[in-house]
């Protein structure tokens, strides 16, 4: 009897609390509001009430949004001349197994029914975030009979700047920021040699071009950079890259002179029998490079006259053959602009197909998001497009063959030239002629 009189007294006060947090929040001491946001909150409290809102809204929700199903048949036959079509009265929800929870969020399987499918789960997903009032919810299907929830609690790509630092990854790796689930967003060139950026005028483009740059300018990795906007986006970085083009005369040689290097690489792994520069020992290896293209569209797209009709053709074709030949021989490409179609020219469409890696970012229109990723899975589309303009750095992309929601870490530009400062002696050399360089005693000029 006691102990029943705590409980209920413990819980009345809980309820009162509850009741009253409008009155005492605002002035309760400063440490005692912080606690709302830690994380201890989500274990303590927040996961508790949700899988308790989950498991009283199961069954109502199924029903709602069409997900449950019934044993008997739709149609009862009255009579030998008549039949009633009506809906069974008691339909089944799926079985809902056991949330774990996670520090973001949790993850939690349902058993289809037969005849049941993941795309109609899919789409009920903005009925399962306002029923258990969560931030997101990713609905996969990881196997046969079954998909996985994965829910988020709270938005875990807001407030960059208290982001946790994560382990350094293994060479040609870059972790540039975080994806929805908290964990950490790499970009691993080993994996996918080429990779593609799309996205709308500040949409956060440059913000994961620098992050980028400045994750692979800490290892021994020749960057080079091709900014036919007058180098206004890399030229933070000019100490830090080996070459820089600038307009697209300069683009083309550098174009050249990359694939010269490639043409010699080929001959070194033939030599020594080999497949790719990872398979030769580490004294003999060469410096993996990675060509950084921002505002592809500038390269393709040409003027009246001859001349620069001419440029863009060369580039488009360098561009594709480095593609094609690079990725085992330690080269890689790294293309950004706002759209990448067929419509800027010959040769886009075939050097788009040969980058893997897609990352899209806020678009105007759905061609754009298609273009990306509609090769992926039309929910990525989907995803991309209900990226709103107050989300700058977010972004869709590729990771392990699924898609998933990311965000860039916010590198100032006063940051981006302090890094290229301190880091300009890791600029290996890489000689062409006419194009500016980094200025430390690697670079080259």
């Amino acid at each position: 009897m006691p102990w029943e009189l705590i409980i209920w007294c413990v819980s009345v006060l809980l309820f009162l609390a509850l009741l009253s947090q409008w009155y005492w929040e605002p002035r309760a001491p400063f440490w005692l509001r912080k606690a709302k946001e830690s994380p201890l909150r989500w274990y303590l409290v927040g996961f508790p009430i949700t899988v308790l809102r989950m498991r009283f809204t199961w069954r109502r929700l199924c029903q709602t949004a069409d997900l449950s199903v019934t044993r008997r048949p739709r149609y009862t036959a009255v009579n030998r001349d008549v039949m009633v079509k009506g809906t069974p009265i008691r339909p089944l929800a799926p079985r809902l197994g056991v949330p774990r929870i996670m520090h973001t969020g949790f993850t939690v399987r349902v058993h289809l029914h037969p005849g049941q499918t993941p795309a109609q789960f899919i789409a009920s997903a903005d009925a399962f975030v306002h029923a258990w009032r969560i931030h997101s919810i990713r609905i996969v299907s990881t196997k046969r009979g079954e998909v996985l929830m994965i829910a988020t609690a709270r938005d875990p790509l807001a407030d960059s700047a208290t982001w946790r630092k994560f382990p350094a990854p293994r060479l040609m790796a870059a972790i540039v920021g975080r994806t929805g689930d908290g964990s950490a967003w790499v970009v691993d060139f080993r994996k996918v040699p080429h990779w593609l950026i799309t996205g709308a005028t500040q949409s956060g483009k440059s913000t994961l071009l620098a992050a980028l740059v400045t994750e692979l300018g800490a290892q021994p990795v020749t960057l080079l950079g091709i900014d036919c906007k007058g180098g206004m986006e890399l030229s933070l970085f000019e100490k830090r890259l080996s070459a820089l083009a600038t307009d697209r005369a300069e683009a083309v040689t550098l174009l050249q002179k990359v694939l010269t290097d490639l043409e010699q690489r080929m001959a070194d792994c033939r030599a020594a029998g080999v497949r790719s520069i990872w398979e030769l020992d580490d004294d003999d290896r060469p410096t993996p490079v990675v060509i950084v293209v921002d505002e592809i569209a500038e390269l393709y797209l040409a003027g009246a006259a001859s001349a620069g009709r001419k440029e863009a053709v060369e580039c488009s074709t360098l561009l594709l053959r480095i593609a094609q030949l690079g990725a085992a021989l330690g080269v890689h490409l790294v293309v950004a602009g706002q759209r990448f179609g067929s419509d800027l020219g010959p040769g886009a469409t075939a050097l788009r197909a040969q980058l893997g890696g897609r990352i899209c970012h806020r678009v105007n229109d759905e061609a754009t998001a298609e273009m990306t990723l509609g090769d992926l899975s039309p929910d990525a589309v989907v995803v991309a497009q209900a990226i709103s303009e107050d989300e700058k750095g977010v972004a869709v992309t590729t990771i392990g063959g699924q898609w998933t929601r990311a965000r860039s870490t916010l590198i100032t530009p006063e940051q981006a030239r302090e890094f290229s400062a301190s880091t300009s002696h890791l600029a290996p050399a890489f000689a062409v002629s006419g194009l500016e360089s980094g200025s430390g005693p690697g670079g080259s000029g």
